[in-house]
């Protein structure tokens, strides 16, 4: 006969252990929240991975290009010697010079800044604007969303490129923020778009109601419950832009209604060797790569980041 007393025991419900991997200082998988859960699967991507890092090695060049250019030179781009003008590359000037005998490393690596920072204003005023005008059009619906939709519409009826050459040649200015004012103008349309589809999908849902008649005020309900749930879709979008940006400014600089000289950038330095590639093609070759290789990463971080975001993908 068999001992209750192990009988009893042997029915008890085991008690769950930790989780695996959990340790002294160190949270369980199931403790991440969900944040922290994407970054992570995000940072493990290789396809993240790596443009991610070039996107972040091109963020230290703009931010600090005087000790990247100085690396294997002076590090001055405007330290120009005609004498030296078009010489090859040679020790501590890897890229040669240019027509005016400027240093071209040193012109190509200060030529980021520019670029990368009309791409950051345009993309983070372009956001804000699609977050406010989405969320209010999508929320409220009727005659506001209307009227929204007509002047988004009227801005669609105008090509980008077209628009933006002719209102920098009204302007007459060539700064970073009139390049910048002009293409946000043209880009949140199509963010706004997208916001407000997402904020129709999301104003149904049960906990948006709920707060609704607990008595929250529209304000309330649309920062605190719809916003935080309607936004991936915009991140990805701008995550995206970005590279669009960067290579717009660098075709309306080439085209000569952009950025130009003593500014330097990439667009003001192919605009510049256009007329000297058969005798100097290393004028045009390192801009272009840099560009491209700008893009290029941008482009992938923003693939990697819908990735991660579309539930579909994952």
């Amino acid at each position: 006969m068999s001992d209750p007393t192990v009988t009893m025991a042997s029915e008890r419900t085991p008690e769950p252990g930790p989780t695996a991997g959990a340790g002294p200082g160190r949270p369980s998988r199931r403790s991440v929240s969900p944040a922290r859960q994407m970054l992570l699967d995000l940072v493990t991507r290789p396809r993240f991975a790596v443009p991610g890092t070039l996107v972040l090695l091109l963020a230290v060049i703009a931010v600090f290009p005087g000790p990247i250019a100085g690396f294997f030179g002076n590090g001055d781009p405007l330290a120009c010697d005609l004498n030296r003008s078009g010489l090859p590359a040679g020790e501590g000037h890897p890229f040669g010079f240019d027509i005016q005998g400027c240093d071209l490393y040193a012109q190509v690596i200060y030529g980021a800044r520019p670029s990368i920072t009309i791409a950051v204003i345009v993309t983070v005023t372009s956001t804000l604007v699609a977050m406010a005008l989405g969320l209010v059009a999508g929320y409220y619906g009727g005659v506001i969303d209307t009227i929204l939709g007509r002047g988004i519409d009227l801005f669609y009826g105008f090509p980008f490129m077209l628009a933006a050459i002719v209102i920098l040649t009204a302007l007459g200015s060539h700064g970073i923020w009139a390049v910048s004012g002009t293409m946000a103008a043209f880009c949140w349309p199509t963010m706004t778009r997208v916001m407000r589809a997402s904020v129709l999908a999301t104003r149904k849902l049960d906990y948006v109601k709920a707060a609704r008649a607990l008595g929250a005020s529209d304000l309330r309900i649309m920062v605190r419950h719809i916003l935080p749930n309607a936004f991936a879709p915009v991140l990805v979008l701008a995550s995206l832009t970005v590279g669009g940006i960067i290579a717009g400014e660098a075709s309306l600089t080439y085209l000569g209604v952009g950025l130009r000289a003593p500014s330097i950038s990439w667009g003001v330095q192919l605009n510049t060797a256009q007329s000297y590639f058969n005798s100097n093609p290393n004028l045009l070759i390192y801009p272009s790569l840099f560009l491209c290789v700008t893009v290029l990463s941008f482009v992938l971080v923003g693939d990697a980041v819908r990735d991660i975001l579309d539930p579909k993908s994952r």
